[in-house]
């Protein structure tokens, strides 16, 4: 089953959402950015946007 993001927010070219796997909230940061392959799961929303304030772009 696919997730259902919510809180979905942009900051610069990486897009930051929140989702339920297996009863626990997890938060997704993936860069929107053509060729560029960053994403990343955290347990916490603040580790998520920490990490899409300091992306920089590969591509």
């Amino acid at each position: 089953m696919n997730p259902r993001f919510r809180n979905v927010r942009r900051i610069g070219p990486v897009s930051v959402a929140s989702y339920v796997d297996r009863g626990r909230n997890r938060h997704l940061a993936a860069c929107t950015a053509p060729r560029c392959d960053f994403s990343a799961e955290y347990d916490s929303r603040a580790a998520a946007e920490l990490a899409a304030r300091i992306h920089r772009c590969s591509a």
